[in-house]
């Protein structure tokens, strides 16, 4: 496997534009350096497409870990870091931090497929902003040019495309954090083991969560848990 350097991948420029994106920048505007950190090569291959197509993108970088990231970041300097919020078994805030000490730190988006995290958490690892996957190309390339231009992507000051619990979802993922096991929270919260099993099902599959403590951190992690 390549070190982390020769994971690096500069794109080039190509002269089909992204539907809608107009490329009318003057030619002294400044190019920007993205790094995109994700552990899937689908999404490499989809971001350096999409990016090697903006004419103000000088380079697409790759990283697949938090280690990966920080030697690229120290080679090539980006402007703009594209996190992935879960990364294995890494969290994106904090590879977030990790970047955001290096000198000189890139801007950083977080960004998910599922889910979303808090914009205060995001704010407190240092994020200048949060891309869901299932934005268009155009409005990606659009915040992405928007963060390395100097400015934050936060669109509501409470969350960014966080999960949507509904208040007993919250409230049993509360009592799970404690360590309650199923029978004590349907004791606890007067509901029925079944209920429980349910109301558990759907936040482990709203949270993208493998198991309990896998749900907690993943909630931790998203702001949900205070």
């Amino acid at each position: 496997m390549a070190g982390a350097a020769g994971r690096a991948n500069e794109s080039v420029n190509a002269s089909a534009p992204v539907p809608g994106e107009e490329h009318t920048e003057p030619a002294a505007m400044k190019r920007l350096r993205v790094l995109v950190v994700d552990d899937h090569d689908v999404v490499h291959w989809g971001f350096r497409l999409m990016l090697g197509q903006m004419p103000w993108v000088e380079r697409c970088l790759s990283a697949r870990t938090g280690a990966e990231a920080v030697a690229v970041c120290r080679r090539y300097e980006p402007h703009v870091a594209l996190v992935d919020l879960f990364l294995g078994g890494e969290s994106g805030p904090e590879i977030c931090e990790r970047l955001r000490a290096e000198a000189p730190a890139p801007r950083v988006l977080l960004m998910s497929g599922a889910g979303g995290i808090s914009a205060r958490a995001a704010r407190a690892a240092g994020a200048a902003g949060f891309v869901s996957k299932d934005c268009s190309a155009q409005e990606i390339a659009k915040l992405v040019r928007m963060a390395g231009d100097g400015m934050d992507v936060f669109t509501d000051t409470t969350a960014i495309g966080a999960p949507m619990l509904t208040d007993r979802e919250r409230e049993i993922l509360g009592v799970i954090a404690e360590g309650a096991t199923n029978r004590e929270i349907a004791a606890a919260l007067f509901l029925s083991p079944h209920t429980v099993k349910e109301h558990t099902s759907t936040l482990y599959r709203k949270l993208g969560a493998r198991n309990r403590a896998d749900a907690v951190q993943r909630a931790q992690r998203l702001g949900l848990l205070r």
